[in-house]
């Protein structure tokens, strides 16, 4: 049997997966993500990285089927480039697959990162290799990835999947898309803060919380979780208007789509099941019976792994394309 190679590009970090064609992860490793001088290093240093590892191990290019990757910014899976991935500095046309393919010798795919990470959900995590999952993802923004019928969904441009950018506050923040009230304006990890501070003016009552935020520190999505466990009634309330945006999105995605799986993750996922309780209330709310009962709302499971295993199950699904198409779709 050959052999998967997953990775994950990261803006501070890139990580790297040996696996079997089954999903089980062999060996894991790391390196920095190099983005000075327009991140002209980290195609280099990502082959260099492969290449090393092969040699330490006694393996070649023949022993793999092939090398998945997820990436920020916008992918073209076709010609294996990225364009406007500017965490790493990627401002110009960037031909990953062809530098890869020919520093490694090694087929390559490619994929937007939040994609990647939806087929590593599906694939081995919580959703439990159903057809049918929406990937959703809550760190310093909120991305997506959408599997219908066992395929990921690109749309037209290659924006299908955009959750962050459902509009859940018709009049609310400003996002940097130019739209106001985006879903990443308020369930991202900055979002959760941009509430908190909001309500904390109006909050008149006892809350560490608000003196926290009234004394200028420092305050974190984690920080609100951390409180409202606490029982702090400031944190309380902006964790319901949370549960409130993200049940609401969710309901409507639900409603459109009636996947077998909703999977939140990212960092903000932490807060776990105090989180999904949360949203769960408000997705029966928006949700109507028969989509309510059959689509269920979860929590990810494989944490920092999800991209180089969903990275990985890049190549297992571009495999299987091609064999029964005769070409990638």
């Amino acid at each position: 049997m050959k052999k998967l190679i997953g990775i994950d590009l990261g803006g501070t970090t890139t990580k790297f997966a040996i696996l079997t064609e089954e999903g089980v992860i062999q060996q894991k490793w790391s390196i920095k993500t190099d983005i000075q001088n327009e991140g002209k290093n980290i195609v280099p240093n990502i082959i260099a990285s492969i290449n090393h590892r092969l040699k330490l191990n006694e393996l070649s290019a023949n022993d793999f089927l092939g090398i998945g990757m997820g990436s920020p910014g916008t992918v073209d899976r076709q010609t294996g480039t990225v364009i406007g991935a500017y965490n790493l500095n990627w401002r110009t046309l960037q031909p990953v697959k062809e530098l890869i393919e020919y520093g490694t010798g090694i087929p390559f795919y490619i994929e937007n990162d939040a994609n990647v990470a939806a087929l590593g959900e599906r694939w081995k995590g919580a959703g439990e290799g159903g057809k049918d999952v929406v990937f959703m993802t809550l760190g310093t923004g909120v991305g997506g990835g959408i599997i219908a019928d066992g395929n990921l969904l690109h749309g037209k441009v290659g924006a299908a999947g955009e959750i962050g950018h459902l509009i859940v506050e018709p009049n609310g923040y400003q996002c940097t898309c130019g739209n106001r009230g985006c879903l990443e304006t308020v369930a991202s990890a900055t979002g959760v803060v941009h509430i908190a501070r909001d309500f904390s003016e109006k909050f008149t009552g006892k809350s560490e919380l608000k003196r926290l935020i009234d004394d200028g520190q420092e305050v974190t999505s984690k920080a609100v979780f951390d409180q409202a466990k606490q029982g702090d009634k400031l944190a309380l309330t902006v964790l319901d208007k949370l549960y409130f945006y993200l049940g609401l999105a969710c309901g409507n995605i639900a409603n459109v789509l009636n996947p077998e799986t909703i999977v939140i993750g990212g960092g903000v996922s932490a807060a776990g099941d105090m989180l999904l309780k949360g949203v769960e209330g408000y997705f029966h709310k928006f949700t109507f019976p028969q989509v309510g009962q059959s689509t269920k709302v979860k929590l990810a499971q494989l944490g920092n792994d999800a991209g180089v295993i969903g990275a990985a199950s890049l190549v297992m699904y571009e495999h299987r394309e091609r064999n029964m198409f005769g070409h990638s779709l």
